[in-house]
């Protein structure tokens, strides 16, 4: 700011004016700091109102979707003919949904950002109701006796009002991603107005970030600090917790092969003296054999359980065996045809390294069961004097290797890595799909 001195008036003091032009100049920036100060709360409050009522609307269109695929699923097991239930069991099931459902459809009522036309709400509450009375009409068949018409109903006329229902509900979710781009271009247009105020402030702002640079500098630095301490402290909690988890499951898995497997071995013995007490052809005797079956099934599966919870045969027959035990019964457990291949010498690793790497190689395939979409993956175990590699590959989905995936099971995998100061990879297979590549330091 510079002053001018009037001719024929010199050493006029240019403090006046120096006072006026500051006066002026904290107005101008009083003032375009309340405009901006109005314009980023009316942005923040449009950004938090559309955001949360999109958010809720979503999240109820998301639950009512969840209760026409469970509806879905519930019509699926009644028409399978090899259920032993008669189709009035899942009356309280539908109850359920039904309930869940109209809440649902109310709070969505109230939440939703786009109000929806006369036409929308009679249609989408004629659509529901419709679906509803044939559910009521084909109870009534079925406690009536009259199971295949009950079932024909299902056919007819309940899968294809459930499908419109789906679409219309699809509609809405639609609706709202539209919202959603609507809501960012208001967003867009406020924040180009807001920019084109702030090149005014430009030249104070340059005066207030070269005052304000090194404190700034100085923050970063203690804040970094803190962040690195908070990192640490963070990688030993979740040390403490995969140990501790390890530990839960290790209990858990003695308890279910001590406990559980000892009592239903003493069953089947104990029905095994009872039916030869049993004089033959008496069908009591046929009814013990069936339960004695059903007690071995039962201990069978306790003691798969106990095995996938904490596998004892690496600690009894080391890593190699336990992948190998592991691998049989993916396929029958998941769904998923494994192809195993082992390279290298032989690996000799801790129990704890073991279980980490075994755990690494469970979450692996069951992301390919879940997530994949395919029937098959390839494992393959290498090893050397000094590192072991194990790489999981499947030709599904995949994932993007540039992301930053943050399902739990990922984080765990990393974790259980890192504290064997290893490194998790995720790669993009070459015919697509993805390769989950963990290499591990080997003991000298």
């Amino acid at each position: 700011m510079t002053s001018t001195l009037v001719p024929g008036a010199p050493g006029r003091s240019p403090t006046p004016a120096l006072l006026l032009g500051l006066i002026l100049t904290l107005a101008t920036v009083l003032a375009y700091s309340w405009y901006i100060s109005g314009q980023i709360s009316g942005l923040r409050r449009l950004q938090t109102d559309l955001t949360d009522r999109n958010r809720r609307d979503s999240l109820q269109l998301l639950r009512i979707q969840n209760n026409l695929n469970q509806a879905g699923l519930a019509m699926r097991d009644m028409l399978d003919s090899g259920e032993p239930y008669p189709m009035t069991a899942w009356t309280a099931q539908f109850d359920r949904i039904r309930r869940d459902l109209e809440d649902a459809l109310e709070q969505q009522a109230r939440v939703a950002v786009a109000p929806r036309t006369p036409e929308q709400q009679q249609y989408l509450a004629s659509s529901v109701k419709q679906f509803w009375d044939a559910v009521d009409r084909m109870f009534e068949l079925a406690r009536g006796g009259h199971e295949d018409d009950a079932r024909t109903q299902i056919r007819v006329s309940l899968l294809a009002r459930l499908a419109a229902l789906n679409t219309t509900v699809a509609r809405l979710l639609v609706q709202n991603n539209e919202n959603e781009e609507r809501t960012a271009q208001q967003v867009q247009d406020i924040y180009a107005r807001v920019q084109r105020q702030v090149y005014v402030f430009l030249g104070v702002a340059l005066l207030a970030i070269a005052a304000t640079g090194l404190y700034l500098i100085r923050s970063n630095r203690r804040l970094f600090h803190e962040l690195a301490v908070l990192s640490d402290r963070r990688q030993e909690l979740a040390q403490k917790l995969i140990a501790m988890r390890e530990s839960t499951l290790r209990d858990i898995s003695r308890e279910l092969h001590d406990e559980f497997g000892q009592i239903l071995t003493a069953i089947g013995s104990m029905l095994g003296r009872a039916g030869r007490q049993v004089p033959d052809g008496s069908p009591l005797r046929t009814e013990l054999r069936e339960i004695n079956v059903i007690a071995q099934a039962s201990l069978d599966k306790v003691r798969g359980l106990s095995q996938t919870l904490h596998p004892s045969i690496l600690e009894e027959l080391g890593l190699e065996s336990t992948i190998s035990w592991y691998l049989s019964t993916v396929e029958r457990h998941l769904g998923v045809q494994v192809h195993y291949t082992q390279s290298g010498s032989p690996i000799q690793v801790s129990d704890t390294a073991g279980i980490h790497v075994y755990r690494v190689l469970q979450e692996a395939l069951s992301n390919v069961a879940r997530h994949s979409g395919e029937t098959e993956a390839w494992v393959r175990l290498a090893s050397d004097d000094a590192t072991l590699r194990l790489e999981i590959e499947d030709h599904g989905k995949g994932l993007d290797p540039a992301g930053t995936p943050r399902g739990l099971g990922l984080v765990a995998m990393r974790e259980r890595a890192e504290l064997l100061n290893g490194s998790l990879e995720l790669l993009r297979a070459g015919e697509g799909g993805t390769v989950v590549r963990l290499t591990i330091p080997l003991p000298a």
